[in-house]
């Protein structure tokens, strides 16, 4: 098998017999017919005026070998999973490949009940404190954009996690595109498919399952018990509850149980017309058919701090993410099509523990709730309507009379954001929307609107564990894991850890 490289202009994607002939003449071969020719990565190269794909494609040899879902006969151990989001779901795939049980806890209900839920956030400004964009089954990931890429190479196989998600229902395509995502519409039924294949091995999931304590005996953990007083026994417990958990850690804290404080990151949501962004990113617009909506990620260091984008949704929509009445806390989604006329992103800059009161533990967590309920009482502290404000206006720091228009259902109202957020925040945000206005024109222009607050970005707080074992060292049996301990940052890490606790998890119960 040989492997070659073409470059591949976008009127000329959609011929196949054009890239089997160019790859056989980079290859130094003629073609007989039978020889197999497939693309296996590919990627848009947006320097030039004119964007073209890079292609790497294989020229003879067989097909890979796709890895699949194999569970064993299951074994008299058990491991209860808190929390069903890719972490979970992962970690209990992997448990049954051990022949160990998984008994999967998840908070919120499952993927389409949940759907009901969010619509009340957006009909009656209803936050259920169980059920919403993070909590629920599929997690935080279900409803922004599904992206599929991590620079996480080093956690384990991204490829395996890849053929997993295929043998469950997406597309192969995701095993080939540099940065692949499956869209807010597809992961439910991603979801029900992990699903089924957790239930038909003899794992168990149960929704409505709110862990409320641990049970400890004699400095192992022994199991956890639900806030309706049932006690669930287990041999070990992997705690992957998620980002926006705050009772976890609290329960945590109250048990003495050993965390650590982590900076993460907070700003706006950053919502440019998609035929802008096009033009920023690919140098012209419309774009040409083949391509898809232009996405980006970028980043500046400030005189203070960096400055970056987070979670970059082209085509996308505004969501609101909040998890309890009171506080207004946003990010983006998109559906698989990216075909929505406005595109949006996380516009956010580093959190630190000197930034912040206090000094212990749960500082961060604190601040970060403490700006959240700030921008829910900037509104009419009733619905999840937006403070808003446009680019220009915001680095000038004046109202904005007239927004524009905005993908956020709930709807968004004009507000200072230059004064409801922390000044060091601001100040940060303007010198970095100032370089990306230079570097890439109209980015910081009043046709951009910024909407507060992203403050989910990641776990305020770490949940520490060994780095051979995967095991808290102060307590025998907790297996922190995913984003909810602070060991992971979107859907694929979240995956790849839950893979790895889990494997540590079924070594250490003997699976």
């Amino acid at each position: 098998m040989q492997i070659v490289d073409l470059i591949v202009d976008p009127d000329h994607m959609g011929d196949a017999q054009m890239i089997r002939s160019l790859a056989l003449a980079r290859a130094g071969l003629r073609d007989d017919g039978q020889l197999r020719v497939r693309v296996t990565r590919r990627s848009i190269d947006a320097r030039s005026k004119m964007p073209r794909f890079l292609l790497r494609v294989a020229v003879g040899g067989e097909d890979p070998v796709r890895t699949c879902f194999r569970p064993r006969p299951l074994g008299g151990k058990r491991v209860v999973v808190v929390g069903a989001g890719p972490g979970g779901y992962f970690a209990a795939l992997t448990l049954l490949e051990a022949g160990v049980k998984p008994v999967v806890l998840e908070r919120g209900r499952d993927v389409l009940g949940r759907l009901k839920d969010v619509k009340k956030i957006y009909s009656q400004g209803l936050i259920h404190p169980h059920s919403n964009y993070c909590f629920g089954e599929g997690g935080a990931g279900t409803y922004s954009d599904g992206k599929l890429y991590t620079r996480s190479t080093k956690r384990g196989n991204v490829d395996r996690i890849l053929d997993l998600f295929v043998a469950h229902g997406a597309s192969p395509d995701i095993g080939v595109d540099a940065h692949p995502h499956l869209g807010s519409n597809v992961l439910p039924r991603l979801v029900r498919s992990m699903r089924a294949s957790v239930e038909g091995a003899g794992g168990e999931i149960h929704f409505g399952a709110h862990v409320a304590d641990l049970v400890v005996d004699a400095g192992v953990l022994r199991g956890v018990r639900l806030d309706n007083g049932q006690q669930v026994d287990a041999d070990a417990v992997i705690l992957a509850t998620g980002h926006s958990a705050r009772d976890i850690y609290a329960l945590l804290h109250r048990r003495g149980i050993l965390l650590e404080a982590k900076p993460f990151a907070l700003g706006v949501r950053i919502e440019h017309p998609q035929t802008l962004v096009d033009r920023m990113f690919y140098h012209h617009s419309p774009r040409h058919p083949s391509l898809p909506a232009a996405s980006y990620r970028i980043a500046c260091q400030t005189g203070e701090r960096g400055v970056f984008s987070f979670c970059m949704c082209p085509g996308g929509f505004v969501v609101p993410a909040s998890t309890a009445p009171g506080e207004l806390v946003l990010n983006g989604m998109s559906l698989a099509s990216r075909k929505a006329p406005l595109a949006n992103a996380g516009l956010v800059t580093e959190i630190r523990l000197s930034d912040v009161q206090g000094d212990d533990t749960l500082a961060l967590l604190r601040f970060q709730a403490g700006v959240e309920k700030a921008m829910f009482e900037a509104g009419d502290q009733v619905t999840q309507q937006a403070p808003a404000q446009s680019a220009a206006d915001f680095m000038q720091g004046r109202l904005t009379k007239v927004l524009p228009r905005s993908s956020y259902i709930p709807g968004i109202h004009s507000a200072p954001l230059h004064a409801l957020l922390p000044d060091f925040v601001v100040r940060a945000l303007r010198q970095g929307l100032t370089i990306f206005g230079r570097r890439h024109k109209g980015f910081d222009s009043s046709e951009a609107t910024l909407l507060a607050v992203e403050s989910r970005t990641s776990s305020p707080v770490r949940i520490p564990r060994d780095s051979i074992t995967c095991m808290h060292p102060g307590l025998d049996g907790l297996f922190p894991c995913g984003e909810g301990a602070g060991h992971a940052g979107g859907i694929m890490s979240a995956a790849m850890d839950g893979v790895a606790v889990a494997s540590a998890a079924a070594r250490y119960v003997g699976g």
